[in-house]
């Protein structure tokens, strides 16, 4: 996994903060949903989903999340339109 610098991680906690800051209940869940995956109470795929569907609609903050995904993964957003973002795993 490529290091992860402390401003990469705060640049992005602050895009999230700027987008849904008249809704800070989602900005909440986000922090909620990093912390269960520090934990390792969820797997990566987990929180790919988690964080997909949190963001569901905001294609820069899906694909800015790539920042923190372990090296081999990826969220990607499909070529045929769908708003649903898929994700690689190492090896596949």
């Amino acid at each position: 996994m490529r290091e992860l610098r402390v401003e990469d991680a705060l640049m992005y906690l602050d895009q999230v903060k700027m987008e849904f800051g008249d809704r800070p209940q989602i900005y909440n869940e986000f922090l909620d949903i990093m912390k269960t995956f520090k934990s390792q109470e969820i797997d990566t795929p987990g929180v790919i989903r988690r964080v997909a569907a949190l963001f569901h609609g905001n294609k820069r903050l899906v694909l800015g999340f790539n920042t923190f995904l372990p090296e081999g993964f990826r969220i990607e957003l499909p070529l045929d339109g769908s708003p649903f973002p898929v994700y690689r795993e190492p090896g596949r």
